[in-house]
Formats: C-alpha cells, structure tokens, sequence
C-alpha cells in the first residue's frame, strides 16, 4: 500500500500513480478535465478520449497527456480509439468513462432517436471501452474501472427520462462488470455525482434553479469538479482494492442511498 486516502487535491502527496496507465473518456474539460489532471498530478500517464478536438489537445498538453479525437455515438469509432490510446500507453491500468451527454424533455415528447442517442453515448460507448481495456487488464490480472453514473441514476427527475434511464443503466452496467471481472484483479465502480456546474446542462439552468439545488444539500452548496475527481482519484489507487461493485455518491447530502 503506497500513501494514504487523499483529502482535497491540492493537500495530497503527489506520485501515487506513478507507473500507471489511465485513459479517461470524456477529458477534454468539466469533470473529465478535472480527473484527468488529478491521474495525471499523481504520476499517471493519461491519455483523454473525446469529441472536441482543440479543448482535448489543450489538456491533454497541460497535464502532460496525449489525445485521441473519438465519436463514442459510433461504436466502432470508440473501440479504435480506446485501441489506440491503449497502444499508445503500451498497456493500460485505469480506465476513467467520464463522457457523457445531458437533454431535458418531457416523457411524453420524447422520440426515439434522443433516447438512442443518450444511451449510445452515456452507456453503449462505456460498454465498448471497458470490452477493449479488459483485453489487457485480464491478462494482466489487475485493472480499476470508473464509470460516470449521476445522482440522477437513483432519484430521477422530471423532463430527464433518456438521462436518468441511461446512468440507472451505467450502475447496473458496472456491477455486472465488478461481479464477472472481479476474480481477473479488476475493480469496476461508478461516481453519482450531484449537481455541479460544468458546460453540461448549462443551457438549461437559471440562477434561481441553481439556489434551489444549493438548498437540497445539508452542506449548503453544490459540489465541484474536485469534489469528484478526489473521488475517481481514489478509486484508481491501491487503497480502493477492495471496494467494488459501488455506485457512490458525491452529492452533498441530497442522496444517501
């Protein structure tokens, strides 16, 4: 065991990963952005997968990383380019699956092609890099697997059906994958987080929506980009060997179950 839990990002002992092969999904900015820097301050070397080709270069430059441009709608496009972060990386250790898109719609408007969308992206392309980085971890015989789910998995909401029914589906997804590649050393979770104000959704919200979130919380406020990076961090270290199979929350408070 190498170092201890870490606490906020800017407190802990840098070098934990050292040696370790990540790939994140998802790494170009928001909370994707922020995991893949906190792997990377750790010593990992990174490698993001996404869409947006100059925000994804510019972060990958700044934590030292390397980018692969993917169409996770495209399912044979996300299994070329995790192939190819793989090779890059020569192997791979810690798969982070941060993409993921967000729409608001009534149950009773919604066609179709939005849900297929949702559940290409949010689940279908999870379903395809974890089929390709197990190819390496199972003979490897260890590996840590980190899905984005949402708090929105367990609580719902109105207008958010395609959403809410597709990260239900990233849990139960990653528990499959806990129970069939556990005894390969791979551990496999999902994050739930809460709200927390990145580029997704932004076009949704309004001051008055965002306070009333706040007053959800016990803690009083939303959650940050760190907030779920300490998380994901943690679960890509030694120190998390043993949990798996979990669907946790980082939501202030405004699910506990």
């Amino acid at each position: 065991m190498i170092g201890a839990p870490p606490g906020r990002l800017d407190d802990r002992v840098d070098g934990r990963l050292i040696g370790r092969r990540a790939v994140v999904t998802g790494g170009a900015r928001g909370i994707g952005g922020g995991i893949a820097a906190a792997l990377a301050a750790e010593g990992a070397q990174v490698v993001i997968l996404d869409r947006l080709v100059a925000e994804g270069e510019r972060a990958a430059a700044e934590i030292g990383g390397r980018f692969v441009e993917v169409d996770l709608a495209d399912a044979a496009d996300a299994e070329r380019a995790t192939e190819q972060a793989v090779a890059e990386l020569g192997g791979i250790d810690v798969l982070v699956n941060c993409a993921g898109i967000f729409s608001r719609t009534q149950l009773i408007d919604l066609t179709v092609a939005e849900w297929d969308l949702l559940f290409a992206i949010n689940t279908r392309a999870m379903l395809t890099t974890m089929q390709v980085a197990a190819r390496t971890m199972i003979p490897a015989g260890s590996g840590r697997i980190v899905n984005l789910a949402s708090m929105a998995a367990k609580k719902g909401g109105a207008s958010e059906a395609a959403y809410a029914a597709s990260k239900a589906a990233v849990v139960a997804l990653t528990r499959a994958v806990a129970f069939e590649w556990g005894r390969h050393g791979i551990t496999a979770n999902s994050i739930c987080p809460g709200y927390v104000l990145t580029e997704m959704g932004a076009g949704t919200r309004t001051p008055e929506l965002v306070a009333s979130w706040e007053a959800l919380s016990p803690l009083g406020r939303l959650g940050t980009i760190d907030d779920v990076a300490a998380v994901a961090l943690f679960l890509s270290l030694p120190e998390s060997a043993y949990l798996t199979g979990q669907a946790i929350n980082v939501t202030g408070g405004m699910v506990t179950h």
